[in-house]
């Protein structure tokens, strides 16, 4: 894990089919193996509004030059379907963020697709129910949270003797202003609840439901690290792992500047703590 790693390729050659957002750059892929078939899971979207979708690329290798763009499995803001809860005041990007936080969707056996497209028994997994600064002005119910930003993202679920766990960002992410940074503890940092079920509910350390605010913070920032999010959890060997990006305070705060880290893990309690 420690590199050096060479860049090999892309997963799409061009654009995403989907036509919303940053398509020329999707974003935030998680990619997984099932049967042989690898299956690179996207977001397209634009900055601040939910106009969104999760889309899906499906190859049997996981190396470039041999994906297929299935498009959009769920989408918000606009579009097919997006008049369903909880699309309706989600956001579908890795897989759902800010507004109403992090929701969860049962997939069809093609892995393509929603199970549902009417009823998609969709459970909230976690939410930030304290905004994280004022709305802005000009907010909408599409651009902007008229109620203030709930800055909790980038949903990734591991799982380790018993326990299924369900990682998150929390805070105010990337692209900073190393002149006017968040107050201390308000930017990013990596948190976790977990349960015995994959549909939850999820529960942390303390015992607070995730929906309800809750969530143990594993890592954040320290030292050189500033701002850590983004993360996952790989098994090596015996031992999960951490990742994540991270920003270097030393270096910049600004989107180029960000770096990956990794730490391994070791479970207390059941509980996993981030080793140096």
């Amino acid at each position: 894990m420690a590199g050096p790693w060479k860049h090999v390729g892309s997963v799409l050659d061009g654009n995403s089919v989907i036509n919303k957002g940053d398509r020329a750059a999707p974003w935030a892929p998680t990619v997984i193996a099932v049967d042989g078939i690898y299956y690179c899971y996207y977001s397209v979207s634009r900055a601040g509004c939910r106009d969104s979708a999760v889309g899906v690329a499906t190859s049997n290798s996981p190396g470039p030059g041999n994906w297929h763009d299935h498009g959009v499995v769920v989408q918000t803001g606009t579009g097919n379907g997006s008049d369903i809860a909880p699309y309706t005041d989600s956001n579908a990007i890795d897989p759902a963020t800010y507004w109403k936080g992090i929701y969860q969707v049962p997939l069809a056996k093609d892995l393509i697709s929603p199970l549902s497209t009417t009823e998609p028994d969709a459970r909230h997994l976690a939410y930030e129910p304290n905004k994280g600064g004022s709305p802005n002005r000009k907010a909408t119910s599409v651009c902007g949270d008229p109620t203030g930003p709930h800055p909790i993202e980038g949903a990734f679920m591991s799982w380790h003797d018993g326990f299924y766990y369900l990682w998150f960002s929390h805070g105010k992410c990337c692209n900073l202003d190393k002149n006017n940074l968040p107050p201390a503890g308000e930017e990013y940092s990596i948190r976790v609840g977990r349960s015995k079920s994959p549909r939850g509910p999820f529960i942390d350390k303390a015992g607070k439901d995730l929906v309800e605010g809750g969530g143990t913070v594993i890592y954040g920032s320290n030292g050189e690290t500033y701002a850590p999010g983004g993360q996952g959890v790989i098994r090596v060997g015996e031992t999960d792992v951490l990742y994540y990006h991270y920003q270097n305070k030393t270096v910049g705060v600004s989107f180029s500047d960000a770096f990956l880290g990794f730490n391994p893990l070791k479970y207390v309690n059941g509980w996993p703590v981030a080793q140096p």
